[in-house]
């Protein structure tokens, strides 16, 4: 038979659709054609196939080899499919049974020698192949991966001489099954209780992580930003199952994604060099930026005010959806970014400034330009902002006192779970009518709160992020209403951007 038709899979965002391998050969010189829109990486599947049939003890026809990888409008990349280019073949020229490929999804790059090896966005195809009732045969450093989308038959190979073993009835490919044991270990983040000092930034990180509010931790070098920043997705209710998988898909596209870390919250820290495409994603095929990779998990900005305004500027709208669009000339596709983000700055370009031993040097109109690199609307989307002093050195020798981040996380858990029962989502992403539903305050709260609006001169957005803040306050403690010292508590969170 002429034609073998082969069934894989490309990857368009955080999609994988269906691509169908088809291999026609016919009379005339030998050659190869390879038609479908493929990239580079493709286009070079010719030359390591070949390599890999002769080494593989196979014969490569010598006709006229014409691959087809359809649909013909979606641009294929990366090296996915050189083994069902390489079935392909052999079932066009008779050297395997072409129906024995049925039931079947293949994708892998090959060596030279014919070994597998392994490839970016197994997991997203392989929940796309679960949902079809295809197995999806793949190499075995990408099969464990795969194998956590449950509902998915995943067979693991080595070599392409051991699929076509499977497929001729010679040799049989194991299903790869991972444990129900994986999961969250919370001893295994770094702990709260190892910071000294710094209660009301402790507590900030609780109500953010109850919430899945944003952060903004500002305070002179030293003082323990970036060590606060690190315990958050130690206070993080555990994921579930979704959210895990698709935390874990968005990692695999990027080839970042490690099966011990299932289940565990992601945590990104780009450095303030990064560029726009780094941060939020891009490239002309599009790529996962550092938001996506965060997504479920926490964005850490260290020295926030550093970063091009264009990059930061880039961040409000993923705040505000948990999603961000890409689109390019010929591409466009759309990515996750549920994060949480944790920004850390200086008040001043040399850090000291308010110091009591008086070591900043810098002018009012030097602080003031530093700090309005971060812009107003920007700043409007950070729940949290607050001042980070020095810690004494009488604290700084004392033994660590606080609170572990296995108590902590309890309580967040528990406020978490209020909120899941009571509105199906955390308070940080209810919408305008679910504020007016679940976060009206009671009149001594309100009255509070009118006051806050008038001397803060808050915005619409800041308003409703205050209500939210103490909405999870309330959360925390257990209270099924927004009280007065719920409202003042969140007021608290916001007086550093007006200072």
């Amino acid at each position: 038979m002429p034609l073998a038709i082969v069934h894989s899979r490309g990857i368009d965002g955080l999609a994988a659709p269906a691509v169908a391998v088809e291999v026609h050969l016919a009379g005339g010189l030998p050659s190869v054609t390879l038609v479908g829109l493929p990239d580079t990486e493709v286009k070079e599947a010719r030359d390591r196939v070949r390599a890999a049939l002769q080494n593989s003890g196979f014969e490569f026809p010598g006709r006229r080899i014409t691959i087809n990888l359809a649909p013909a409008d979606l641009p294929k990349e990366s090296g996915r499919f050189d083994l069902p280019i390489a079935l392909g073949i052999l079932a066009a020229s008779g050297q395997i049974p072409a129906p024995a490929l049925a039931g079947h999804e293949f994708a892998g790059e090959l060596s030279l020698s014919g070994e597998l090896r392994p490839i970016r966005g197994s997991l997203a195809m392989a929940l796309a192949a679960g949902r079809i009732g295809r197995s999806f045969v793949l190499p075995v450093a990408s099969a464990r991966e795969a194998a956590l989308a449950s509902k998915a038959s995943v067979l693991a190979a080595g070599s392409l001489l051991e699929v076509c073993a499977h497929l001729t009835g010679q040799g049989r490919l194991a299903e790869c099954v991972v444990g129900d044991e994986r999961g969250d270990d919370a001893g295994d983040y770094p702990d709260l209780a190892e910071v000294r000092g710094q209660v009301q930034a402790k507590r900030a990180l609780e109500i953010a992580a109850a919430g899945a509010h944003s952060l903004l931790l500002a305070g002179p070098p030293g003082t323990g930003k970036s060590m606060l920043a690190s315990r958050l997705p130690g206070l993080l209710p555990p994921m579930n199952l979704a959210a895990a998988l698709e935390s874990a898909a968005v990692l695999s596209l990027a080839g970042q994604f490690e099966l011990a870390a299932f289940r565990r919250h992601p945590f990104r820290a780009p450095h303030h060099t990064a560029s726009s495409a780094a941060l939020v994603g891009g490239g002309s095929v599009p790529r996962p930026g550092e938001i996506s990779l965060a997504h479920k998990g926490v964005l850490f900005l260290d020295e926030i005010p550093e970063f091009d305004r264009r990059v930061l500027e880039a961040l409000r709208e993923p705040l505000d959806s948990g999603r961000i669009h890409i689109s390019r000339a010929a591409r466009q596709a759309e990515f996750p970014a549920e994060f949480q983000l944790v920004a850390a700055m200086n008040p001043c370009p040399c850090g000291y400034f308010g110091d009591a031993r008086g070591r900043c040097r810098c002018t009012p109109d030097q602080v003031l330009r530093y700090r309005q690199r971060l812009s107003g609307p920007l700043l409007d989307r950070i729940d949290l902002q607050i001042e980070v002093p020095a810690v004494p050195a009488e604290v700084l020798q004392q033994a660590a006192d606080g609170e572990p981040s296995t108590l902590v996380r309890e309580r967040v858990s528990a406020a978490h779970e209020r909120q899941m029962q009571r509105q199906g989502k955390t308070n940080s992403r209810l919408g305008g009518k679910e504020i007016d539903a679940f976060c009206q305050p009671q009149p001594a709260a309100a009255a509070l709160l009118r006051q806050a609006i008038s001397r803060l001169d808050l915005s619409a957005r800041a308003f409703h992020r205050l209500l939210k803040v103490a909405r999870t306050i309330a959360d925390i403690e257990c209270s099924d209403t927004i009280e007065a010292q719920h409202v003042a508590e969140a007021i608290q969170y916001r007086r550093f951007a007006k200072d």
